[in-house]
C-alpha cells in the first residue's frame, strides 16, 4: 500500500476512534477494522458528488452495520458531504448531526436509516431493484440515464438476522447484479468470538442463494479488495458477496476481540492505537495537509461524472421530452398533472369488499402515476395488489409487479429501500395479521418519513373461517401508536378510494387495512368523502340537533354503526355517527375541528372489530367501546362477529348504558 493510501486511511480510523472517545460513547472497532473498504469505495470505485448529493445516477453506499456510524461520518466528511469536523466533534451528541446510528435525512450523504441489523442489508436490496426497474422504465438506446450499483458494508449481526436472509434469497431470485455487499468477515460478535452463535459457512449459504461469491483474506489489501469489487461488477445477472477478512479493532491493543466492538477504548489504549499506527499520539481529530488533498480528488472526480451526466440528460431530454419530464417528475416526488381525476367513484347499488375497491382504485391511479411499484408477499390474488396492465419485474424489470414470496418483513425492508433511492412510490402487501412480520420496518419508514405503503387485507375477525391465527385483534392498535405513519381503516369502497388518494399524495409512510367482506358503499354524492377522510374524522349523520348518543367507528363497523343508529331510532333515541377511518390525520386537525366531531356533552360509543385499547381517549371515562380483547375464532365471519358482540344488539346495549349513566349524572 502506498504512503499516501496509508495516511488517507489513518486520518480515517482516528477521525472515527477520536469522535468515539470524545462521545465517551460508540464503536470503535468496525471502523479501525473497515477504514480500508470504505476508503477505496469512497475515493476511487464509486460514482458520487458530494456537492450533489441527491443526484439520481449515483451510486448508493449503506452501511447497513449501522453501529459503526463513526466510520461512515468520518468518510462522508473527508469525502466533502456537508458533515464538518465540528459535526464529528458533537458525535451522538443532543441535535447533533451525526446521530448515534446513521438517520435519513438527518446527515447528508447517508442513504437510509440502519442500525437494526439487517435492514439495511435488505433496503439495499430494494435499492438495487429500483435500479433495475427505472433503468428498464428510462433507458433508451444510446442513453444509459440510469445505471448505477448499490453497495453495502454489512457484518456477522446483519447476516444472522432473518430479514437478510429473507432479502438475500430474493435478491438471488430476481438476479440483481448491480448489488455488492462486502461482508465485514471478522469472526467476533458482541459477546464473543463467532463461533458462539455463528458457525454456519457463509459464503456457500450465499452460492445457494445463486449469489456471485468470493473472498479477501487481508481487509488491508487494497489490492485485493478492488480486484474483487471489479469482478463482483463483471458478473451481470447475480448479486455478489464479497467476504473480507478483516480485524476488529485493528491496531489497538484490543484487537481481534469483543472488547472493542461496542465501547470506547479508552485514553490509554486510543494513545498506544495511534503509536502501533504511526499517528501522533498527542492530536485529535487531525488529518494531515497531504491526506486531506488525496480526500479532495473524490470531489473533483464526482463534479466530472455528475457533469457529464447532466450532459447526458441534456441531449436525452431534446431526443425524449416526455420521458424526461416523467424522470424529474418521479425523482422529485412529484405527482403527473391532473393524476387525482384518476381515482373513480363506487355506486351504492352493490357492496363490495374494500381490499376489491381498492384493487380498482390502485389500477386507476397507476394507470396515471406511473411510479407505483410493488406487489405482495405471495398474495397478490388474495389482497388484489396486482397491476392488471403491466408486466412481472422478474420476467420483464420494466413491469410494476414484483412477486416477494412469502418474505412479509424482508418485503418491506425492500419497499422501504425503494422509496429512499427514489423515483418509485413502492408498497407491500399481505394479510393484515402478519404485519406483526413487517412492524420494524414500518417504524423505520415511519422514523425515516419515506413514501413506503403497506397494503393490508382481512382486516378483522370478519375474515371468518380461518380462526384466529389469521384474524387481526391487536394490530391497528399496535400500528397507530408508530410515530409519523398514517394509518387508513376506510368504511367502504369510496373511503377506500380516498385513501389511496392520500396515501399518494401526502408522500409519507401510511398503512391500509381493507376487509375481505363486502361492505355498503356510502353515497358520495351525499358525503363529501374524501374531505372527510382526509381530516381523519367525520360526521355521516348529524342525528338531528340534539342527539343522544355519538357512535363512532371504522372500517366494517361504520355500517355497523349506521344500522344501529337506526334501529335506537325505532327504541326513540337518535345517534350522531362518526366515521373515523385515520386517527393519525384527525390528531392532525385543529382543537376546534376536533370538538364539532367530538362534542364534550354527548356520550359515546366507539365500535372496532379489534382491541379496544386507546379508545377512551375519544370516548371519554364515562364513554363505552364495543371492540374485542380476545382473540378471535373460527367460523363464518357473519357469525364469528355476532358471537363476538359485534352486533347492533350489543351495540344497543352499551349505547343504552351510557345514555343512562349521562342522565343520572345531569339529573344530579
Amino acid at each position: 500500500m502506498s504512503e499516501l493510501n496509508q495516511l488517507s486511511i489513518n486520518a480515517l480510523r482516528f477521525l472515527a476512534v477520536d469522535a468515539v472517545e470524545k462521545a465517551r460513547s460508540g464503536h470503535p472497532g468496525a471502523p479501525l477494522g473497515c477504514a480500508p473498504i470504505a476508503y477505496l469505495l469512497f475515493h476511487k470505485l464509486m460514482k458520487h458528488n458530494p456537492a450533489e448529493s441527491k443526484w439520481a445516477d449515483r451510486d448508493r453506499f449503506v452501511l447497513s452495520n449501522g453501529h459503526a456510524s463513526a466510520l461512515l461520518y468520518s468518510v462522508l466528511h473527508l469525502s466533502g458531504y456537508k458533515v464538518s469536523i465540528e459535526d464529528l466533534q458533537s458525535f451522538r451528541q443532543w441535535h447533533s448531526n451525526t446521530p448515534g446510528h446513521p438517520e435519513y435525512g438527518d446527515t447528508d450523504g447517508v442513504e437510509v436509516t440502519t442500525g437494526p441489523l439487517g435492514q439495511g442489508f435488505a433496503m439495499a436490496a430494494g435499492m438495487a431493484t429500483a435500479e433495475r426497474h427505472l433503468a428498464a422504465r428510462f433507458n433508451q438506446p444510446g442513453f444509459e440515464l440510469v445505471n448505477h450499483y448499490t453497495y453495502v458494508l454489512c457484518g456477522d449481526g446483519d447476516l444472522m438476522e432473518g430479514v437478510s436472509h429473507e432479502a438475500a434469497s430474493l435478491a438471488g431470485t430476481l438476479g440483481l447484479g448491480k448489488l455488492i455487499v462486502l461482508y465485514d468477515d471478522n469472526l467476533i460478535s458482541l459477546d464473543g468470538p463467532t463461533e458462539l452463535s455463528f458457525t454456519e459457512d457463509v459464503k456457500k449459504r450465499f452460492a445457494a442463494y445463486h449469489w456471485h461469491v468470493t473472498h479477501v483474506d487481508d481487509g488491508n489489501d487494497l489490492v485485493a479488495i478492488e480486484k474483487a469489487i471489479e469482478e463482483a461488477k463483471s458478473v451481470k445477472d447475480k448479486p455478489s458477496l464479497i467476504a473480507v477478512r478483516t480485524i476488529i479493532g485493528y491496531g489497538s491493543p484490543k484487537a481481534g476481540t469483543s472488547k472493542v466492538h461496542g465501547e470506547p477504548m479508552g485514553a490509554e489504549a486510543v494513545k498506544a492505537t495511534k503509536e502501533n499506527l504511526g499517528w501522533p499520539a498527542d492530536k485529535s481529530f487531525y488529518v494531515p495537509e497531504e491526506a486531506q488533498k488525496n480526500w479532495n480528488t473524490i470531489g473533483e472526480r464526482g463534479k466530472k461524472a455528475f457533469d457529464a451526466w447532466m450532459a447526458q440528460f441534456a441531449k436525452y431530454k431534446a431526443a425524449h421530452p416526455e420521458l424526461a419530464a416523467e424522470f424529474e417528475t418521479a425523482f422529485a416526488g412529484r405527482l403527473p398533472e391532473g393524476w387525482e381525476a384518476s381515482v373513480p367513484n363506487f355506486p351504492t347499488d352493490k357492496a363490495v369488499a374494500t381490499r376489491n375497491a381498492g384493487q380498482v382504485v390502485m389500477n386507476a391511479i397507476g394507470g396515471k402515476v406511473q411510479s407505483i411499484f410493488g406487489g405482495a408477499a405471495d398474495l397478490t390474488a388474495s389482497t388484489k395488489t396486482i397491476f392488471k396492465d403491466s408486466a412481472n419485474f422478474h420476467v420483464d424489470p420494466a413491469g410494476r409487479n414484483v412477486f416477494f414470496g412469502v418474505r412479509e418483513f424482508g418485503m418491506c425492508a425492500m419497499v422501504n429501500g425503494m422509496a429512499a433511492h427514489g423515483g418509485t412510490i413502492p408498497f407491500g402487501s399481505t394479510f393484515f395479521v402478519f404485519s406483526d412480520y413487517c412492524r420494524p420496518a414500518m417504524r423505520l419508514a415511519a422514523l425515516m418519513q419515506v413514501h413506503s405503503l403497506f397494503i393490508f387485507t382481512h382486516d378483522s375477525i370478519g375474515l371468518g373461517e380461518d380462526g384466529p391465527t389469521h384474524q387481526p385483534v391487536e394490530h391497528l392498535m399496535a400500528l397507530r401508536v408508530i410515530p409519523g405513519l398514517t394509518d387508513f381503516h376506510p368504511a367502504d369502497a369510496n373511503e377506500t378510494a380516498a385513501a389511496w388518494r392520500l396515501a399518494v399524495e401526502r408522500s409519507k409512510p401510511a398503512f391500509m387495512a381493507l376487509s375481505r367482506q363486502d361492505l355498503p358503499v356510502l353515497d358520495a354524492a351525499k358525503h363529501n368523502i374524501y374531505e372527510g377522510v382526509s381530516k381523519g374524522a367525520y360526521v355521516l349523520e348529524q342525528g338531528g340537533n340534539s342527539p343522544d348518543v355519538l357512535l363512532v367507528a371504522s372500517g366494517s363497523e361504520v355500517s355497523l354503526a349506521l344500522k344501529s343508529a337506526e334501529e335506537l331510532k325505532k327504541q326513540g333515541l337518535t345517534a350522531r355517527v362518526v366515521s373515523m377511518p385515520s386517527w393519525k390525520l384527525f390528531e392532525e386537525q385543529s382543537a376546534g375541528y376536533k370538538a364539532s366531531v367530538f362534542p364534550a356533552e354527548l356520550p359515546k360509543v366507539a365500535i372496532e372489530a379489534g382491541a379496544t385499547m386507546g379508545w377512551w381517549k375519544y370516548v371519554g371515562s364515562s364513554g363505552s367501546v364495543v371492540g374485542l380483547d380476545r382473540f378471535g375464532a373460527s367460523a363464518p365471519g357473519p357469525i364469528a362477529m355476532e358471537k363476538l358482540g359485534i352486533s347492533v344488539s350489543n351495540v344497543i346495549e352499551h349505547v343504552q348504558q351510557v345514555v343512562k349513566a349521562a342522565t343520572a349524572t345531569a339529573g344530579k
